[in-house]
């Protein structure tokens, strides 16, 4: 009945703090639509910078060959899975052009076409295989676009000289694509981070809500009643997350009106957000114990909130060592932070098209992980709170 009383009265103090709870929902479908806004449901076009010192060459039959435009063309000819450009060709003839480019960012890589392209094509074509071409590329390394650019390009001339040329590769590779990445936009490939993102933004919400209970005096009176930790934090998390599975099912509704596809059973990816966002006010249940105004809630916040962004691969992949291995599934030190679950099992089921059975590890630990810091946070507010 004490628990049932908390989260009527948290319900009533969020109703009156519309605003802050308000932003809390549409935080994350916001940044939905501006994803769709910047991606207008497409995907990025990465400029290659092409210097082109190709002076053509004469065939057999009074022909000329112009390899390197033709090169050009097969580069730009380099698209995504629904026919949209991948690439996209800068032409350039000054190298400290493309220098100062490639430092500005303004390109992924560049490549320069030899002067003896042409005639090296056609040597090759009249079966002269002692001749080579030099093609020389580059960028800046420190550039996340780099790799893919330069593999592409390069991937793309190759392709255009086994044509050209008729001389087939001694081994063929076969790009086999896991699920549905290959026919999806930037747009689709980035909505799953954004949810978790949200539900991580939570752990201020959490925190600075029993900070309050503590700054205005209220956790006074109740010390007083036979009300426990349990209770209050209890009521508390019940009425938060309802605000967390608000937001994740308004991301879902506004990020399907803008185009996004799941493979795999909408309720299930519902569901993972749902519980993460219990896990994280567990977390926040954590930091409140150690905050006596909202302002020092917010600010010791965000420690928690550094690690739950760069090291559960919500914002990029990053390596984990392992622990030890748990049937046939590798237990990682990142594992104890909710959102590297999070984020697997939403992968397995937007973009891999799992069900509810493909993800029953990754809600268990996340079950496990709630119920584990919320019991954690219990004990430190006991004891730092209502004694």
């Amino acid at each position: 009945m004490k628990f049932l009383t908390v989260f009527l009265k948290t319900c009533r103090e969020m109703s009156r703090d519309w605003l802050v709870v308000s932003l809390s929902v549409v935080f994350a479908p916001f940044f939905v639509f501006l994803y769709w806004i910047w991606f207008s449901g497409g995907s990025t076009a990465y400029n290659v910078l092409v210097i082109n010192n190709d002076t053509g060459a004469a065939l057999a039959n009074g022909a000329a060959l112009a390899a390197g435009e033709e090169a050009i063309q097969a580069i730009q000819g380099v698209h995504y899975a629904d026919g949209k450009p991948l690439l996209k060709v800068v032409r350039s003839t000054d190298r400290t052009e493309v220098d100062r480019i490639l430092r500005e960012r303004g390109a992924a890589a560049f490549v320069v076409i030899p002067e003896d392209f042409s005639s090296t094509i056609k040597s090759l074509q009249e079966g002269n295989r002692m001749v080579t071409a030099q093609i020389v590329f580059g960028g800046d390394l420190t550039n996340p676009y780099y790799t893919l650019g330069s593999i592409m390009a390069l991937t793309a001339l190759e392709g255009y000289v086994q044509k050209a040329t008729g001389q087939q590769p001694l081994i063929q590779y076969i790009e086999q694509p896991l699920g549905a990445y290959a026919a999806r936009t930037e747009f689709e490939i980035y909505v799953p981070g954004v949810i978790v993102f949200a539900v991580i933004m939570l752990i201020f919400l959490a925190a600075m809500t029993v900070a309050r209970e503590v700054e205005t005096g209220t956790l006074r009176r109740l010390r007083i009643t036979p009300m426990t930790s349990f209770d209050l934090l209890g009521g508390i998390s019940a009425a938060l997350v309802l605000v967390g599975v608000a937001s994740v099912v308004l991301t879902f509704v506004t990020a399907v009106a803008l185009g996004f596809r799941s493979q795999g059973p909408m309720w299930v990816a519902m569901l993972v957000g749902a519980v993460t966002s219990l896990s994280i006010i567990g977390m926040g249940m954590v930091v409140a114990c150690f905050s006596r105004s909202v302002s020092q809630a917010f600010v010791i916040a965000n420690f928690p909130l550094g690690l739950l962004m760069f090291f559960t691969g919500a914002i990029f992949p990053v390596p984990q060592p392992t622990l030890f291995r748990l049937g046939a599934h590798e237990v990682g030190l990142f594992d104890l932070l909710p959102p590297t679950h999070a984020v697997v099992a939403l992968n397995k089921v937007l973009t891999l098209g799992v069900g509810l059975e493909g993800v029953l590890y990754e809600l268990t630990a996340l079950v496990i992980l709630s119920v584990g810091y919320f019991a954690l946070g219990c004990w430190l507010f006991q004891r730092m709170h209502m004694r």
